[in-house]
């Protein structure tokens, strides 16, 4: 028998690096297409409602168990919610500089796939979520919902104020957390939610006046692609305002409100600070610094919220 019989060292070496390299590829992919990045902020968001709902109660069994529902539940609706918009964008995505890498632009997988999996992954996540508890399935196929049908659908290339009621979608992944562990009323879960309303203009607007010639190339009526610079950043500002309020109002309600206080005015204050900043001067870098601290200034007050709360 000759040696060709059989498979080389260095061949099975190649094949080897070869899936894995494909293996790689696919986890980034699907880490584009199911945008993990932005659910990942949702989930910890749902996370707050969760523990500023449940308080102390949260270190029982039931609790962890509470958890891994809004978890599991809210990755697999997010995600697929994602990539079905990602689906019902493809053409706009690849006129914008910002989008154009993602993973249908640039043809990394077919449009048929990525609505299959969106499919798959959204009926999974709304079905545990109304299996594990009714009301965790109603915030969750609320939030995908207003994500899918009223904002990608309904706002998105129509309304100059689409993100404003996108929003609640956000605000609807925060409910879902109070509603996994039972309490879905609570009024500090709402107040929470309401604190994410108010932030996800200031977040967005500040992406969109950073990136508003892509915004214009793509026909995205995005409130910073339509009006001045310095009119955006007005708007952008007035909605911090509300969101510090909402941050601070939430102490009347939290477990150790009196501990979380301190703490929350001194988050307001930075993103006050920073905006206000962008309002002076709304050029692209600072544009740019803003949609950064809004996102650290949500995950930061959404955790001290979470730690101040669970304190026995």
């Amino acid at each position: 028998m000759t040696s060709e019989a059989f498979p080389r060292l260095e061949d099975e070496v190649t094949v080897a690096e070869q899936a894995q390299v494909t293996g790689r590829m696919w986890v980034s992919i699907l880490v584009r297409l199911f945008k993990l990045r932005v659910v990942t902020l949702l989930l910890w968001v749902a996370f707050g409602g969760a523990l500023v709902a449940a308080g102390p109660d949260i270190w029982s069994l039931q609790g962890g168990l509470d958890l891994l529902a809004v978890f599991v539940s809210g990755l697999l609706a997010a995600g697929g919610a994602s990539a079905l918009n990602e689906y019902m964008e493809q053409d706009l995505d690849a006129r914008m500089a910002r989008t154009r890498t993602r993973p249908l632009p640039q043809g990394l997988v077919s449009p048929t796939t990525a609505l299959v999996l969106g499919l798959l992954a959204l009926a999974a996540g709304i079905g545990l979520g109304w299996w594990y508890r009714p009301m965790l399935g109603v915030f969750v196929t609320a939030g995908a919902f207003i994500y899918i049908v009223v904002y990608t659908l309904g706002l998105k290339r129509r309304c100059v104020t689409n993100i404003v009621i996108g929003g609640a979608a956000g605000s609807a992944a925060v409910l879902s957390g109070a509603a996994a562990v039972g309490r879905w009323n609570h009024p500090a879960a709402w107040i929470l939610a309401g604190l994410v309303f108010l932030w996800t203009p200031v977040h967005f607007w500040a992406l969109a006046l950073r990136y508003r010639e892509d915004y214009r190339a793509a026909g995205f009526p995005m409130l910073p692609a339509v009006t001045s610079r310095k009119q955006a950043a007005g708007w952008i500002l007035l909605h911090a305002g509300g969101t510090v309020v909402a941050a601070l109002a939430l102490a009347a309600f939290l477990h150790r409100g009196g501990l979380y206080l301190p703490g929350a005015v001194v988050l307001a204050y930075w993103l006050f600070r920073r905006v206000w900043r962008l309002w002076q001067q709304p050029d692209d870098r600072q544009a740019l610094r803003t949609f950064l601290a809004s996102n650290l200034y949500l995950a930061a007050t959404t955790l001290w919220a979470m730690v101040v709360s669970v304190i026995p």
